[in-house]
């Protein structure tokens, strides 16, 4: 699968369309629709099921310098306030601040990160590694281990700092459940 592949099949879903639309509006910055919601949508088009089909969220980061609770919560009020119509739950995070919360929320390390790119690094599965976002000229597509995954509907484990065996199994269960054709592979 080529990336523009990738890109035609991901924005079939109007949420990551509009979603990519309204970040590229605020000009949040470095700002992308990343992940799952992105690579889930791919596999309901390939699969023929609809393409919102098991989709729990839909992410959203950016890389602010205000790492204050108070500008991440502005920024995730206006982001579903704009885009409540469509009734899903847009999750935005500011990555300059995760290290704050993440250690207590998942009990592993996650060292301070220096853009948006580095959290799409540290992403549980190599197929999730992804991310677009709207241009002037049209879309940036992040994906540092290419389509190849994502077109074999494969989920593979991605070894980082903040790996977890058990999140790992989790994810990949649920997944396998919802779509059958997944192949999981083992950490």
């Amino acid at each position: 699968m080529t990336q523009n592949e990738f890109l035609d099949l991901a924005l079939r879903n109007p949420v990551n369309a509009d979603i990519a639309d309204e970040l590229f509006r605020l000009a949040l910055p470095d700002a992308w629709v990343v992940s799952g919601c992105l690579v889930q949508t791919v596999w309901n088009v390939l699969t023929g099921r609809a393409v919102d089909y098991g989709i729990a969220d839909y992410d959203v980061f950016y890389f602010d310098s205000d790492t204050s609770w108070e500008a991440e919560d502005a920024v995730i009020r206006e982001l579903r306030g704009a885009l409540k119509g469509h009734g899903v739950e847009i999750e935005p995070r500011n990555q300059a601040r995760v290290h704050l919360w993440y250690g207590e929320k998942h009990g592993l390390p996650y060292p301070p990160l220096r853009s948006s790119a580095e959290g799409i690094d540290r992403f549980l599965t190599k197929n999730t590694r992804v991310g677009i976002r709207r241009t002037r000229d049209g879309y940036d597509v992040y994906a540092p281990d290419g389509f190849d995954d994502v077109a074999g509907m494969i989920v593979r484990p991605n070894p980082g700092p903040n790996f977890s065996a058990a999140n790992y199994a989790r994810k990949a269960a649920r997944w396998k459940q919802m779509w059958p054709e997944v192949t999981v592979v083992a950490p």
